[in-house]
């Protein structure tokens, strides 16, 4: 399917988003052992607009949100995207306060900076794919 295919307006919107970027960062809690249906809808709702993209992950959750993460990964891989070894995965009783504000251990912070390194050269590295 390609933009041309797209008849509602929403989707033609969301399409020209997706297409508007070089690279993304999903942000995504650990929702029954995956991530939630909603961000699934979100990415099959589209396909050309995300090849040779790149994606990195926030994942959050008991577990850091790593088992969310992985599924995604295999996901974004069926529509071309190339997502970045580094990830940031936040523990729900460690790394939020009480009123729900995100307080990252220290090292979350580097790994955040070389995650987001990674998705803009990756995104770069991609343009010439694009462009075919």
């Amino acid at each position: 399917m390609g933009p041309e295919q797209y008849t509602a307006a929403h989707t033609r919107r969301w399409a020209d988003t997706v297409a508007s970027y070089d690279g993304y960062v999903f942000v995504t809690p650990e929702y029954n052992h995956s991530y939630p249906g909603v961000l699934k809808n979100a990415i099959d709702y589209l396909y050309t607009e995300w090849h040779h993209k790149s994606a990195g992950f926030v994942g959050y959750g008991l577990n850091g949100g790593a088992r969310a993460v992985e599924h995604l990964r295999l996901v974004l891989a069926e529509v071309h995207v190339a997502d970045v070894r580094d990830q940031v995965g936040l523990h729900c009783f460690a790394e939020f306060d009480a009123d729900g504000e995100v307080r990252p251990a220290g090292n979350q912070v580097d790994v955040l900076h070389r995650m987001l390194d990674e998705v803009t050269a990756w995104g770069g590295a991609l343009a010439t794919l694009r462009q075919r």
